[in-house]
């Protein structure tokens, strides 16, 4: 099975610079509440099929071994000014993989705006003197995406500036904002160990990752291996053996035989090749559940904290004030980290948190009303998606090419437009498609989205007429990983204004 670029999001880190905007309000008689309203939806397309596929787009098919009707397209004017150039069986509801992601930040930057920030409070229920709490401290998660290693680290040491160095008590983990089902990360393929495979967690460190460095030191015959958060009660191999000289780097992690699958245990049976050099692996250790007391206890050992009770869960006593709090990126900067990366986890906080400060609880029930609602005041009847998780990771989700594309030209015309595009990885620049070939560099912004049996694309693609487009374009079938030189021909024929 195939994800898009979710690996490589899991250490990224994450810039301090705020943004602000101002979110405009959109009046309509009757309906109040949130800055949206069905009034400003976009001018409806065609409801009919619009002429037959590109012969670039059905050649390439053709080639890939798949069914034209695998495939749901659509190409309009990014205003709703002409009609659709291409409207490809627009009304079937498929699944969009990632793609989903752009339903999920769309709706939180125009429900929440750009500069929104989650504050995480730290609160000590005793005073500290001479550098020593008698007393427990508390971190309280709200559902901040972002609490990497590196803002792990300036938590812990915002802590030791408040005065504390010895904690005679505990460190307590409150992390009741949100309200999960069970989850078993290995549900979705079998591989628990996949980053992508988390579940999200009010106070979700690190996205429950470790990343692993290797490097090699042929005189000693050992690649030394270092990990990033440091985790408390973990057996963590500090080396493991060299291959032969000569040996090929190939598939270096299926050669280190690694084992996730024992809690507070990591371990090699295998070899490292030297040809190599140095590498990095995240990985998500067994026992996600455990893994912010083991990172918060590593880390604030890590600064040179003592504490002689132990880091559990709990919640903050009533009454208590917060000593500080650390604070997120803005939401414009979490929005473009998801949808550049195709981060699951982050996307799957995001809509928790739209429940949570919109609907008034954590849930993924309650932030799928919060959508619903959104939907309907922003899209009029346009048929709703099934959101699922929000993020695309998931084999329920489902939204049709004509709905998608509604919601883009909605999304171009909103105040959070700016944000919102700059968010989409640019053709041949950066994100998932800073590989991508043929195209002028920056002609396009789309997110791509990927699942074993679905390749999917939607955004914008500037002409060469400098006509500006929504593209949307799904396909669902077995073979689906062979359609991406198809979808490469479909925004080909739109950069190229193909038709006029």
């Amino acid at each position: 099975m195939a994800v898009s670029a979710i690996d490589c999001a899991a250490m990224l880190p994450l810039s301090l610079a705020h943004v602000w905007r101002q979110l405009r309000r959109v009046a309509c008689a009757g309906m109040a509440g949130i800055a949206v309203a069905a009034c400003a939806a976009a001018p409806a397309v065609p409801a009919a099929d619009a002429g037959a596929l590109p012969p670039s787009v059905d050649a390439a098919l053709q080639r890939a071994g798949l069914p034209p009707g695998a495939l749901s397209a659509m190409l309009v004017d990014v205003a709703g000014r002409a009609p659709a150039r291409l409207a490809y069986q627009v009304d079937k509801a498929l699944n969009p993989a990632s793609v989903m992601k752009l339903v999920t930040t769309f709706a939180a930057l125009d429900l929440l705006g750009p500069a929104f920030t989650w504050d995480t409070p730290v609160y000590l229920d005793a005073p500290q003197r001479d550098g020593r709490l008698r007393g427990n401290v508390y971190i309280q998660g709200q559902g901040d995406p972002t609490l990497v290693v590196e803002r792990l680290w300036l938590l812990m040491q915002r802590l030791r500036a408040a005065g504390v160095t010895q904690i005679d008590g505990d460190i307590v983990l409150d992390r009741s904002a949100f309200e999960l089902p069970a989850h078993d990360p290995a549900e979705f393929d079998g591989e628990p160990w996949r980053p992508y495979n988390v579940a999200p967690d009010a106070l979700l460190l690190n996205f429950k990752a470790v990343a692993m460095d290797f490097r090699p030191d042929t005189a000693a015959g050992v690649a030394r291996v270092r990990y990033l958060p440091p985790l408390a009660g973990v057996d963590l191999p500090a080396s493991v053996p060299l291959a032969p000289a000569g040996a090929a780097c190939g598939d270096w992690r299926a050669a280190l035989r690694a084992e996730f699958a024992e809690a507070g245990r990591i371990a090699f049976g295998g070899v490292y090749p030297p040809a190599c050099g140095a590498r990095e692996w995240s990985v998500a250790p067994a026992d996600p559940g455990g893994y912010a007391a083991r990172a918060v206890a590593g880390m604030w050992r890590e600064v040179g904290g003592q504490l002689t009770g132990r880091v559990r869960d709990g919640q903050v006593p009533a009454g208590l004030e917060p000593a500080f709090s650390g604070r997120s990126p803005p939401l414009a900067e979490v929005v473009r980290d998801i949808n550049k990366h195709s981060n699951n986890v982050m996307t799957q906080q995001l809509l928790l948190t739209l429940g949570l400060r919109q609907g008034g609880q954590g849930s993924f029930e309650a932030a799928r009303g919060v959508l619903a609602l959104w939907w309907r005041r922003r899209l009029g009847d346009t048929e709703m998606p099934a959101v699922d998780n929000g993020a695309g990771l998931s084999r329920e989700a489902r939204i049709s090419a004509r709905a998608l594309a509604r919601m883009l030209q909605q999304a171009w015309a909103a105040p959070v437009m700016p944000e919102f595009v700059a968010s989409l990885p640019v053709w041949g620049v950066d994100g998932t498609l800073r590989r991508r070939p043929g195209l002028a560099a920056g002609a396009a912004h789309l997110k791509t989205g990927s699942l074993r049996d679905v390749a999917a694309m939607a955004g914008y693609v500037l002409g060469a007429s400098g006509r500006r487009y929504v593209l949307v374009a799904m396909v669902n079938h077995p073979n689906a990983a062979a359609a991406r030189p198809a979808l490469d021909a479909l925004v080909d024929w739109a950069a190229r204004d193909a038709g006029h």
